[in-house]
């Protein structure tokens, strides 16, 4: 497992680790950044600067605590920095805290820097080129990944660390377990690469190592002191300050010397490793630690204490000796370990772009000019052009210059608002100030009541028969009301089934059943502050009816597999075809909630007794279709007009608008016809016509029988072709397109040529 991880459902692509990273050894995916292994130094710049916390370090507690359940003994080995760690309490009453934890012995990392000192004095007096040193892992791991030409300047000699691995694994036993505890981050990296790996088995951040002991509720500072184990460092205790490595290898340093160089944090590390790639610079022997002042600056470090502190720490555990207990088996002469270790490139080399290529990106985020180029670092890297040839090695995407994003926002804000004010302008149209159209008793009533209402709180239970325009006075109602600047939301309670309908109503939490993969707004949050109309509500189920009245009750919605409710401010509206008052008495609707839903009851009158409206609305409806079919109808038949009048209209108003739209489609003429509307009319027409003759037209007088005598004969055409309409046709003898119009003009089918 890579020892850095991504919690992609935290990582917000901030981009602040493509910003920190020294060598953008950063992928930006679709929704999260992920960490390229085959580039990363293990420098730790992503863990502390990542403002979500969405990179994290491998969690290798338990399998530590595993070791210390087995057989095997495990020996902990404090790397030089622990006393700026663990400051609160003395070095002896740590190595007791760890040995209660179940640790055979305790060891300091600072004997494995003396054990490599004698390598160093070796390299610089044989080596002719400039020294690199080889302790700090993520300079290695700098150099092998990034900058090749300089393997052959790295100091042959293992860190610290492995030093003392290789060192307890051949005086204590190969079968011991070894868990290095440290603050730097990229020696996890380190033993896992092949030239290191056997020495040390484990390595664990001081912080998880804090983590194991408030875990077993283990309070080092209320222990008594034990002794650490095996050989007792001295200079090498200064090892993890700036310039201590020179201290704990005993070689004289001088601030006018060019030959031995320091060079600590992650500026100076890049700029003096530059240099020496580049050949400005010669030195003998130059020491480099990525962490600013030294490894106690690392990224496990404490950032409460200042740098200076954590220097006072370190140098005041090397004045002051620990308790030691040496065991036998490191005392005399110790078998010789191997010290030394070889490097091997690992660079990656990603698809390098050529000039056009990078210009086309610089074009696809509106950069045509140098001057367009403003190098902000938004996206993480230095200049546009670096940004444009990550984008082209696929580390990169489009969407991280935020220039270019914001340009986009813009943009798309401003064909939204247009989109906007053209629904709204349509809206306005379609729902005018003329609501409701009629001037009738009955529809005067109506908009009486729903100006009264409209501007109150009040709960409106709108009731009548499905086509009535119960929809269209909830609208009204709310255009009327003080909440006409919110959003009014429609719901439809017969189109949804029972169990999606309290998700699409209430909400619901991330796995609240199967299908819910996110969490999930209901739609009375979404009118929270407007108005929500819940269609045919006597269509829902009793469990529904239940939440509903606890919503209305309390004004608080909670969400499918939610525990916790939220306040809202929503007004009811609601519709029904239905008798509630029938469905109280038969027990298929709450008594409770049929009271609060009937606070203000409107009737809507069905169009059979509206008859002298309908003029008016046909009208309405024809001025509507002309407008949506584009054609040029300037008017109504009398007749038509009249064969509505005497229609009873099962469907009511939105039958009238569909039949009226499909006159419209049918005429060819700049008047909609009786014979344009369907059969029905013309047939109640002709019969009321049989009551009372208009004697003012023959043409009149005739037309509805002729219709009949028409209709019989096409019908008989039919039955003798057995339903084939080119046979029909001949036997008529009249053309089969003008034998088809007269199928469509009576509503009449047939099929096609065999």
């Amino acid at each position: 497992m890579e020892p850095i991880i991504t919690l992609t459902e935290k990582c917000r692509k901030c981009y602040s680790c493509v910003r920190s990273c020294p060598v953008k050894a950063i992928k930006v995916e679709k929704t999260f950044t992920e960490i390229i292994f085959e580039r990363c130094i293990g420098c730790g710049n992503c863990l502390s600067n990542c403002p979500q916390h969405a990179k994290v370090v491998t969690d290798k507690v338990g399998v530590v605590e595993n070791l210390l359940a087995g057989e095997e003994p495990v020996i902990a080995v404090l790397g030089c920095s622990f006393p700026a760690f663990f400051h609160t309490f003395s070095a002896g009453q740590l190595a007791a805290g760890l040995k209660k934890l179940g640790f055979a012995e305790v060891h300091e990392g600072a004997a494995g820097v003396e054990l490599i000192a004698a390598g160093y004095a070796e390299a610089m007096e044989k080596s002719s080129e400039v020294l690199i040193s080889s302790h700090c892992p993520a300079i290695v791991d700098l150099i092998e990944r990034h900058y090749p030409t300089l393997i052959k300047n790295l100091v042959r000699v293992i860190s610290p660390m492995v030093a003392i691995g290789r060192f307890l694994k051949t005086a204590y036993g190969p079968e011991v377990k070894v868990v290095y505890l440290s603050s730097c981050i990229a020696a996890k990296f380190e033993i896992q690469a092949e030239e290191t790996q056997g020495a040390i088995d484990m390595v664990l951040t001081y912080r998880e190592m804090e983590e194991i002991f408030l875990k077993r509720g283990i309070l080092p500072a209320l222990l008594a002191e034990d002794a650490f184990d095996g050989l007792e460092p001295h200079l090498g205790r200064l090892f993890p300050i700036a310039e201590g490595t020179f201290k704990a290898f005993s070689i004289a340093t001088d601030p006018l010397d060019t030959e031995i160089v320091t060079a600590a944090g992650e500026v100076n590390a890049m700029g003096i490793i530059k240099d020496l790639a580049a050949g400005r610079i010669n030195p003998r022997i130059v020491d480099i630690r990525f962490c600013y002042d030294g490894c106690i600056g690392g990224p496990g470090k404490k950032s409460e204490l200042t740098e200076f502190y954590k220097r006072n720490l370190i140098i005041a555990h090397f004045k002051n000796d620990a308790p030691y207990r040496t065991a036998s088996h490191y005392q005399g002469e110790q078998k010789q370990i191997s010290l030394t270790r070889s490097f091997t490139g690992k660079y990656v080399r990603l698809k390098v772009p050529k000039g056009s290529d990078v210009k086309k990106i610089l074009h696809a985020t509106n950069k045509f000019t140098q001057k367009d180029e403003l190098n902000c670092r938004a996206c993480g890297y230095r200049t546009c052009r670096e940004y444009a040839v990550a984008v082209y090695q696929g580390l990169a995407d489009l969407e991280m210059c935020l220039p270019h994003t914001l340009q986009q926002l813009v943009e798309d804000r401003g064909r939204l608002i247009e989109k906007y004010e053209l629904a709204r302008r349509e809206l306005d149209r379609e729902y005018g100030d003329e609501f409701i159209v009629g001037d009738d008793g009955g529809t005067i009533e109506v908009l009486d009541l729903i100006k009264q209402v409209g501007p109150t709180p009040t709960t409106v239970l709108i009731r009548g028969e499905s086509g009535t325009g119960k929809e269209l006075t909830a609208r009204a109602i709310h255009r009327y009301s003080k909440r006409n600047d919110k959003p009014l939301v429609t719901v439809n309670c017969t189109t949804i089934t029972d169990s999606l309908l309290e998700s699409e109503l209430f909400g619901h939490k991330k796995g609240a059943f199967t299908g819910a993969i996110i969490d999930k707004k209901g739609l009375f949050e979404a009118a929270d502050g407007g108005t929500i109309f819940l269609d045919e509500i006597g269509d829902i189920t009793p469990k529904l009816q239940a939440e509903l009245l606890r919503v209305l009750d309390s004004g608080e919605v909670r969400p499918v597999g939610g525990t916790t409710s939220r306040k809202v401010d929503v007004r009811l509206i609601a519709a029904t075809n239905k008798e509630l008052e029938t469905g109280v008495r038969d027990g298929w609707f709450r008594e409770d909630l049929y009271y609060r839903l009937n606070v203000f009851a409107i009737t809507m009158p069905p169009l059979r007794s509206r008859v002298e409206s309908i003029p008016l609305l046909a009208h309405h409806f024809l001025e509507k279709a002309r407008n949506k079919l584009n054609k040029s109808i300037i008017g109504l038949e009398d007749r038509a007009v009249k064969a509505m009048m005497q229609y009873s209209w099962p469907g009511n108003i939105r039958e009238m608008q569909n039949v009226i739209e499909r006159a419209a489609v049918l005429t060819h003429d700049e008047i909609i016809k009786l014979g344009n509307l369907p059969l029905v009319f013309a047939e109640n027409y002709a019969e009321e016509a049989d009551d009372v003759p208009d004697l003012r037209s023959f043409k009149l007088e005739r037309e509805p029988h002729v219709m009949r005598v028409e209709k019989k004969l096409i019908q008989r055409y039919l039955a003798d072709a057995g339903g084939n309409v080119s046979k029909a046709a001949q036997l008529a003898n009249i053309p089969r397109r003008s034998f088809y119009r007269l199928l469509d003009k009576h509503g009449l089918k047939g099929r096609g040529a065999d």
